[in-house]
């Protein structure tokens, strides 16, 4: 049965919704905490943004920051993309701030089961993502119930002037995404060939542009690769933003183009292109065990690992106490 959520905080602390005017104070919390779990600042304003604008999350009802005074010290997103019992959260918390990160749990815990509860689920399948090392204290954690599903590296590689555009291969061709019909088109992509993996949730177009912040989205920095009596066949969407490095957001490679080093020809094209623009170093997250084999792809690459983030889970039961 669910339990309800305690009506005030510990003392001392108060609690409220966030806007999209609060970004640069959760982003500067965000890089506080990254300094603690990797040793430097690694989140970008621009993704703070777009997650405060997900079409899924209700800020109103779906966030919280908590304050000790004027003090940020704990901020948690909460959204549905799967329409029935998968909820995903993201929660962050300063280091010896134990009672107020509890706090929080208790909030979106209750309020991830009312959403699947409000979905016609029996129960909330709740999804959180943590560093290996994080701020919070695992063993209170798993004491509430949660537990790890799987987990992610964060693989990065330096870049150079020796990483220039791959050699065109015999045909393939490459195209970035400015026009509408690309962008419909790399969407596609993506969603087909990353259906078959862990947590993966299909989401229409409007919704990936919601995703991805499409508004300020650069739209050069996503490829789509086509194949000669196969058409496009994968699609490498990255973006620019990250002060310590560029970032590959996904490559996808549908099912049948598999093993024709389509995935490599693209990674290094990321790679070159980075590079001309003045870039020392680029990054990704990969499932570790992910069946198509992208780790052993990057790590090919010579990318290595930086950190690992682990997927947690609690399940809730939605029917009231």
């Amino acid at each position: 049965m669910t339990a309800t959520a305690p009506r005030n905080p510990p003392p001392g602390l108060t609690v409220r919704p966030a806007t999209l005017d609060d970004a640069t104070a959760v982003c500067a919390l965000l890089n506080e905490i990254d300094g603690w779990e990797i040793g430097r600042a690694d989140t970008d304003l621009t993704e703070v943004q777009a997650e405060l604008k997900h079409p899924e999350a209700d800020l109103e009802n779906d966030s919280w920051l908590l304050f000790d005074g004027d003090r940020l010290i704990a901020y948690g997103l909460l959204w549905d993309e799967s329409g029935g019992e998968r909820i995903d959260m993201d929660h962050y918390t300063l280091p010896g701030r134990l009672p107020g990160a509890l706090y929080l749990y208790d909030l979106m815990e209750a309020r991830a089961a009312e959403r699947a509860a409000a979905n016609g689920a029996s129960r909330a399948v709740i999804h959180l993502h943590l560093n290996t090392t994080p701020t919070m204290d695992l063993h209170a954690l798993r004491a509430r119930g949660w537990r790890t599903v799987r987990r992610y590296h964060v693989l990065h590689r330096p870049l150079s002037a020796a990483d220039r555009l791959p050699a065109p291969r015999p045909g393939v061709t490459l195209r970035s995404c400015r026009a509408e019909s690309d962008r419909r088109r790399a969407h596609a992509l993506l969603q087909a060939s990353f259906a078959d993996h862990f947590d993966f949730q299909p989401r229409t177009y409007e919704q990936w542009l919601g995703d991805i912040d499409a508004e300020r989205a650069d739209w050069s920095l996503i490829w789509i690769a086509h194949v000669r009596g196969l058409g496009d066949a994968a699609a490498l969407r990255s973006h620019n933003a990250r002060a310590s490095m560029a970032w590959i957001n996904s490559l996808g490679v549908l099912s049948e183009a598999r093993g024709n080093g389509l995935g490599s020809h693209l990674l290094r094209h990321a790679f070159g292109h980075y590079a001309a623009l003045g870039r020392h170093r680029i990054g990704l997250g990969v499932d570790t065990d992910n069946s198509s084999g992208a780790l052993a792809l990057y790590e090919r690459h010579g990318m290595t690992l930086d950190f690992a983030v682990d997927t947690w889970e609690l399940i809730r039961d939605t029917r009231p106490v």
